[in-house]
């Protein structure tokens, strides 16, 4: 059976992160995951990659690293993942820190789902050219995982580069908080095998089938064992056909998907969103 989560982003007229992960915990479900845009410049080119117009709430998502210490401090079980951050928009020292202190403050619960981002003037406004921004993203992590594993941490690339460092709290878990690649491209693949330790795909947004062997693919050339990749992914669950949304549970179920997240609809008021998750317990009770 797999695990069940929520994802997706909160604002301030949604449910907050410190309500979402009391209902998570005390509905059994496993994990929140909170996306990430630190802004969204009004002089914008880039296409919205779901299509049509960008959201109005797209320029109002709450601060995962905060809301999830928020959730931290009321809870004691549900894990606490990103969902996603954006990597290149973020100091990686300054990075490693945030996520260290957070798990060491939620005793071991994070999880940093990641991503280069979409938004090529967003990502302007922090310096960051959007051709870099994958190369960025591989450097910061391979940082990361230096200054949590390290007691002096030192990293040399073209984008990142510093000298040996002392940074403290280290993470509760070992090698620092799982790292899963919240992206479907092509290139995922590679760059999950080479320095990720899951994938957290969306689901419709590619042949999951496809992504998952070219991940095995890819570990297989650097003797990495697939069994060792997490996989989780997002799900927009049909509530109004709850059949249709079993049915698709189980073949992601069948094709290794351990954590199921249930997309939450952002456009919806508080009471809306309560009513929502209750309709997402009842389709996790049909896994029990």
């Amino acid at each position: 059976m797999p695990d069940f989560g929520l994802c997706g982003l909160t604002h301030e007229k949604t449910l907050q992160p410190v309500d979402w992960a009391r209902w998570a915990e005390d509905a059994g479900f496993e994990s929140i995951f909170i996306g990430e845009h630190s802004h969204i410049p009004t002089s914008r080119e880039s296409p919205f990659p779901l299509g049509g117009e960008l959201p109005y709430y797209y320029s109002h998502f709450f601060d995962p690293f905060v809301g999830l210490a928020a959730a931290a401090a009321v809870t004691e079980r549900v894990k606490l993942g990103t969902g996603v951050v954006l990597v290149p928009e973020h100091n990686p020292i300054h990075l490693a820190k945030q996520a260290a202190c957070l798990d060491f403050a939620s005793e071991g619960r994070l999880l940093l789902g990641i991503g280069a981002g979409w938004n090529a003037e967003e990502m302007a406004d922090h310096g960051v050219a959007f051709a870099d921004r994958w190369k960025v993203t591989r450097e910061a992590v391979l940082a990361m995982r230096e200054i949590w594993t390290k007691e002096e941490a030192e990293y040399h690339g073209k984008f990142v580069d510093f000298a040996p460092l002392w940074c403290y709290p280290k993470p509760i878990q070992a090698g620092g908080p799982p790292v899963l690649m919240g992206a479907g491209s092509k290139f995922v693949p590679k760059r999950v095998a080479e320095y990720c330790d899951g994938w957290l795909p969306l689901d419709g947004m590619g042949d999951l089938g496809e992504g998952l062997a070219a991940i095995r693919e890819e570990c297989e050339k650097i003797e990495r064992p697939f069994d060792e990749i997490q996989l989780s992914v997002m799900v927009f669950a049909d509530v109004e056909n709850p059949e249709k949304t079993v049915q698709r549970i189980g073949e992601l179920d069948e094709q290794g998907f351990a954590r199921i997240l249930f997309m939450v609809d952002p456009e919806l008021d508080r009471d809306g969103q309560y009513e929502l998750l209750e309709k997402f317990k009842d389709l996790a009770a049909k896994f029990a």
